[in-house]
């Protein structure tokens, strides 16, 4: 496992692990993590962005990614998604995620990071258009590694 720092994971948000998440193998299921990514994102954007509106602004997923490192299962303690904007473009940004629990220690389990890039589009015309100034002063307020 590459070396992650946790605590440059600002915000973050409980998980409720389904039976139906899980496979014949009794942890989660790998496709279910990246409709936690989607979950973390609808609660991660108006928390980054106070101006983010989801009836006036979009992005398409263009790439997304997945590493998993330890099995989730549905008797995991707190189990949490965490993300962060780690990268800003001209018309897209980089979103980066952990999925973790609590271990017996009290010490946080990394079960897996993601990472995806969305790209801004106006959906009146079904293109991408350029990150508008505010979304990227928001983005780097909330996110200060950005500066």
């Amino acid at each position: 496992m590459q070396n992650i720092n946790i605590q440059d994971f600002k915000f973050s948000l409980p998980i409720e692990i389904r039976w139906n998440d899980l496979d014949p193998l009794s942890h989660v299921n790998n496709v279910y993590y990246f409709e936690y990514f989607q979950i973390g994102r609808g609660h991660y954007m108006p928390t980054a962005s106070k101006q983010w509106d989801w009836t006036k602004n979009m992005f398409v997923i263009a790439h997304i990614e997945c590493d998993y490192y330890k099995e989730l299962k549905l008797t995991a303690v707190q189990p949490t998604i965490k993300l962060r904007t780690s990268s800003l473009g001209s018309k897209s940004f980089e979103i980066e995620y952990l999925i973790t629990s609590l271990g017996k220690d009290g010490n946080e389990i990394v079960h897996a990071k993601g990472k995806s890039t969305q790209v801004l589009i106006d959906t009146t015309i079904g293109k991408s258009i350029e990150i508008p100034d505010w979304l990227r002063t928001d983005l780097t307020t909330y996110e200060p590694a950005l500066q």
